[in-house]
C-alpha cells in the first residue's frame, strides 16, 4: 500500500466533512438561542451548548459522532419549535 501524503494531523476526508456538520450544527444552535427573549434563558442555554460541544470535543467513535449530530438535531428542532409557539 502507498504511503499516505497526508501530514500526521490532517483530517480524512469523512472526517472533515462530519467537522463541518458538527459546526455548522453549532452555529445554528447559537442562532437559534439568539431568538430566546429571557437574556437568562439565553445565558443558560448559551453556556449549555458551549459545554455540550467542549465536552465530546475528542469523540472519535464515527457512529458516536453520528449519534450526537442526530440528538442535537432534534434538540435544536425542539428549541426552535418552542420559540415559535412562545411567539404565536
Amino acid at each position: 500500500m502507498a504511503a499516505s501524503r497526508l501530514p500526521p494531523g490532517a483530517l480524512t476526508l469523512k472526517q472533515f466533512l462530519r467537522r463541518q456538520q458538527v459546526l455548522q450544527l453549532y452555529r445554528r444552535i447559537l442562532r437559534a438561542i439568539r431568538d430566546v427573549p429571557a437574556e437568562a434563558d439565553r445565558c443558560y442555554l448559551k453556556d449549555w451548548a458551549r459545554e455540550e460541544f467542549r465536552r465530546n470535543k475528542d469523540a472519535t467513535d464515527e457512529d458516536a459522532i453520528r449519534m450526537m449530530i442526530t440528538q442535537g438535531n432534534m434538540q435544536l428542532q425542539e428549541l426552535q419549535r418552542t420559540l415559535k409557539l412562545a411567539k404565536s
